[in-house]
């Protein structure tokens, strides 16, 4: 009798992880060696699980305690070895959990930019989520560090860091 509800134990748990291993593919997961200071990591989720060559969503997210002031630009780089292309028509702000309108969104291919521009700044302390939708994903997979700059209303015009997401596809 022990034996088999230690079986059946076993079994219930093996199948109540199954959801929670597809969930977690297109989240980030646990960085140890990256180069970046975990402070300075953003959180980011994959809609489609971050497989090489296929579409995806990409929710790059930033927690408000980094946004220590008010956001007139977001401008993303991201390696030269990264062979994704990016829609730019397709891509939202979220602010606070609302959708914000955007002024305009440039892809600069040559320089590894994209910047985003809301058509009101973003105030400080809020929660901050880029969605990128209609992401083809680089054919070749790898670890692919996704810069985020700001630059702030009437401030002097320099980008001040506020932290990386370190993408992985498969």
């Amino acid at each position: 009798m022990r034996r088999a509800v230690s079986v059946c134990a076993i079994a219930a748990s093996l199948i109540a992880s199954v959801p929670l291993v597809v969930f977690a593919q297109g989240l980030p997961g646990l960085t140890i060696f990256s180069g970046v200071e975990a402070k300075k990591q953003l959180t980011y989720r994959l809609d489609f699980g971050g497989n090489s060559g296929s579409w995806d969503r990409y929710r790059f997210r930033v927690g408000r305690d980094k946004v220590k002031v008010a956001i007139a630009q977001f401008s993303i780089d991201y390696p030269n070895y990264y062979k994704g292309t990016f829609d730019p028509k397709n891509v939202e702000l979220m602010v606070n959990d609302k959708k914000v309108a955007i002024q305009e969104v440039k892809w600069e291919k040559e320089n590894y930019v994209i910047e985003v521009f809301p058509q009101e700044p973003v105030p400080a302390g809020s929660n901050v989520e880029l969605i990128f939708s209609n992401v083809r994903n680089p054919n070749s997979g790898g670890m692919f560090y996704f810069n985020c700059r700001v630059l702030s209303p009437g401030d002097v015009p320099l980008l001040r860091d506020l932290g990386t997401w370190i993408v992985t596809i498969q």
